[in-house]
């Protein structure tokens, strides 16, 4: 699973205003089109998602997904891994937050492998659709 998508976007919010509406799971169905459910199963000591259920309905993607979620302590990135699926094989993705001038630059990583055997084209899309809609629709939230 070496390949993986990468996309940066900027944002016009500090870091940390940025991580809050990341860190806020429970949110995502207000806000990403792609989840219709999202549901924290259990959090850190500082209150942060450790594993959360979410019910993803992409055109690409159709599943109910446990995530495990790495938060370091300068609250900068945020990994996740998947812990369970249906369709997927593994999951793996980050956002990592680089402030810049007023705002903040927002990187976000991600790579699917599925069970089901996809052309490596296709698979790449598939990300590339993923992360550009994730993207959009975070700076819109933290913006708007």
């Amino acid at each position: 699973m070496a390949d993986k998508t990468t996309q940066t976007i900027y944002i016009e919010a500090d870091p940390g205003t940025v991580m809050d509406v990341i860190a806020d799971i429970g949110s995502y169905p207000e806000w990403v089109k792609e989840y219709k459910e999202t549901e924290v199963l259990e959090t850190e000591s500082s209150g942060l998602p450790k594993t959360a259920r979410l019910v993803l309905d992409a055109a690409v993607l159709r599943d109910t997904m446990v995530l495990s979620y790495e938060w370091p302590a300068d609250r900068k990135s945020v990994r996740w891994s998947l812990v369970s699926s249906s369709l997927l094989k593994a999951l793996d993705g980050a956002y990592r937050l680089t402030p810049k001038g007023s705002g903040t630059e927002v990187t976000y990583e991600l790579s699917v492998d599925l069970l089901i055997p996809m052309i490596g084209l296709l698979k790449r899309k598939a990300e590339r659709r993923l992360t550009d809609t994730a993207l959009k629709d975070l700076k819109k939230r933290v913006e708007g």
